[in-house]
């Protein structure tokens, strides 16, 4: 990992053609390309193909968070990294120590392999809803679970910009950090409870930021592209 921060750009758009269309307009830029939920049940394995087809040089998160028992994240970490085609995906660190040392131990002698990211409290949680479910603190649970995250060999987490720098500084440096809910100049919020900008993740030593709706809602893609690397 390069110590300079990088760009994650959400494709969540309705449909993989407009997903495809914002790849092409942003193909020459050195950025990370997040795959979600949505559009990977919608568009599977190809459109990952389609998106390597476009630029060989994007480097795709598949954000499917995983979380089952052991084995069956396992089969399905190892079905990931067999693909060629994902250079990040992720789990739920709540899924527990046991299951992620499973993954890694599973996909440890692919070549190569995906990093490997555990999320640790959802960006859409504020401190109440958080508690009702986990008993703690989003602060407090969120370093235990990266704590248990980072031995269990994990690359990193995706956390919010408001943890990451605690959460280096009880694991390690090179832990990643990756952070969704990311308004790069400030935009409305959505749906996202903790979000922060640019300067504000450099400054807690954040490692990706996602950003999503200001850059595909935007009638200018590109520009609001090139104007967050340079902010990078």
């Amino acid at each position: 990992m390069s110590n300079a921060m990088k760009l994650c750009v959400s494709l969540d758009l309705s449909s993989a053609e407009e997903n495809l269309e914002l790849v092409k307009q942003i193909k020459d830029f050195d950025v990370w390309l997040k795959v979600g939920f949505r559009t990977y049940i919608r568009d599977g394995k190809s459109f990952l193909e389609k998106i390597k087809a476009i630029n060989p040089n994007f480097k795709i998160f598949l954000d499917l968070k995983l979380y089952d028992i052991p084995n069956t994240m396992a089969d399905a970490a190892q079905e990931i990294a067999n693909f060629g085609l994902v250079d990040m995906f992720n789990v739920h660190a709540s899924s527990g120590v046991e299951a992620m040392s499973t993954v890694m131990n599973r996909i440890k002698d692919i070549p190569n392999k995906p990093l490997v990211l555990a999320v640790t409290a959802l960006t859409s949680f504020d401190n109440d809803a958080f508690k009702a479910i986990y008993n703690e603190d989003i602060k407090t649970k969120a370093r235990q679970f990266a704590i248990d995250t980072y031995n269990s060999g994990v690359d990193g987490v995706v956390c919010s910009a408001y943890e990451s720098f605690d959460i280096k500084n009880n694991t390690s440096k090179e832990f990643i950090t990756l952070c969704p809910g990311i308004r790069p100049f400030g935009e409305d919020s959505g749906d996202q409870k903790r979000v922060a900008d640019i300067a504000f993740a450099k400054k807690n030593l954040v490692d990706f930021i996602v950003v999503g709706r200001p850059i595909y809602k935007s009638s200018n893609p590109k520009n609001v592209v090139e104007e967050i690397l340079k902010n990078i």
